[in-house]
């Protein structure tokens, strides 16, 4: 890359998002070493305004992006708004558009109309394949804990932002009238995994973990007997489901929560299809079955926003070394996995 890159981080546009992908203190070390980073307005983005400036960054008002200049990159976290309907930009962001998703088409559509590009941080991997840069620690431990807080009594909803010691304070308080509860980590092994671990011990439950080796003959009736499941399992392709409709009206059925924390429901890639659309910050918790032992359900795809300053550390941390080289080969392999996606692979064989 000739020039240097210029980036562009944007507001937003989720009202419960207070993620930051890029936190002050490295934005700061991108500006030392000579990029050119912008950082929009947001009145809900957990760092102040005023740290970025102080770190030397550009700002602009919330939702400029889309008349920034072209060579930016436009770093974001979640979901686009809808307009515009061409997007002419390189934007760095979950789009959760590879595997069939609800709204994949559309908006891939207009990555190719307008000429721009997705750099899916999902797919910002390494030579092997390992994710650079993730939430899943933090999407694990916040997922178990709600899960933990809602069966025994101790949700409070709606939820709001916290810190890492206020959940392990809720976390610890729900102990003292708690009745004996079983819960179940499947992924155990991986980031997600253990952080939904390292939630239940503070809690104060010793969790079955499972893993590649359990899930490849997967022992149905042991997972009914759990009282909670905590699923952190994100895979790119299909596999037999852990958990059907059928399971949950099994009448020796003991499982009464379940936490998905990958919340991949649109995708046919879904672990857990019982279930077809994510919770949220309102309404945390869905019930999927009634009976003498219910079964609800909590499934929200921006988990780590409930911890939003320690998961926005840890993730910049991460992302920092890449966005250091935005002509680096991984994120040529998230360019590579863009135009797959979009066709446009099969469009310039077809020139040729």
């Amino acid at each position: 890359m000739s020039d240097t890159p210029r980036l562009w981080m944007r507001h937003e546009a989720r009202p419960s998002e207070r993620r930051a992908p890029l936190v002050p203190a490295d934005a700061k070390v991108l500006v030392e070493r000579g990029i050119q980073v912008t950082v929009e307005e947001s009145p809900q983005r957990v760092f102040p305004l005023g740290d970025y400036i102080a770190a030397g960054c550009r700002t602009a008002p919330a939702g400029s992006w889309a008349d920034a200049p072209a060579g930016e990159y436009v770093l974001g976290l979640k979901e686009l708004p809808e307009a515009p309907a061409e997007l002419r930009h390189r934007h760095i962001f979950f789009g959760h558009a590879y595997k069939g998703q609800a709204g994949a088409e559309e908006l891939l559509r207009r990555f190719t109309a307008g000429g721009g590009a997705l750099l899916d941080l999902e797919y910002l991997v390494d030579d092997d394949g390992r994710r650079l840069a993730a939430f899943g620690y933090w999407a694990g431990y916040t997922g178990a804990a709600l899960a933990v807080l809602h069966h025994r009594g101790a949700l409070n909803t709606p939820l709001t932002p916290r810190t890492k010691e206020e959940l392990d304070g809720a976390l610890r308080a729900s102990r003292d009238a708690a009745q004996p509860c079983t819960a179940l980590v499947i992924g155990a092994l991986g980031r997600c995994g253990q952080g939904a671990r390292d939630a239940l011990t503070v809690a104060g439950i010793e969790p079955t973990c499972w893993d590649l080796a359990e899930t490849r003959n997967l022992d149905k009736a042991a997972l009914l007997a759990h009282d909670l499941l905590v699923n952190t399992v994100l895979t790119t392709r299909p596999v037999p489901p852990f958990l059907t409709g059928a399971d949950l009206d099994d009448p020796a059925r003991r499982l009464s929560v379940v936490c998905d924390v990958t919340c991949d429901v649109t995708s046919d890639c879904n672990v857990l299809p019982v279930y077809d659309d994510v919770t949220d910050w309102e309404r945390p918790v869905r019930r999927l079955r009634e009976g003498d032992v219910p079964v609800d359900l909590i499934a929200i795809d921006n988990l780590p926003s409930l911890l939003p300053a320690e998961a926005s550390r840890a993730f910049s941390a991460e992302l920092l070394p890449q966005l250091l080289e935005l002509d680096g080969p991984a994120w040529e392999r998230c360019l590579n996995d863009f135009r797959n996606a979009a066709g446009l692979h099969d469009e310039e064989n077809a020139r040729v």
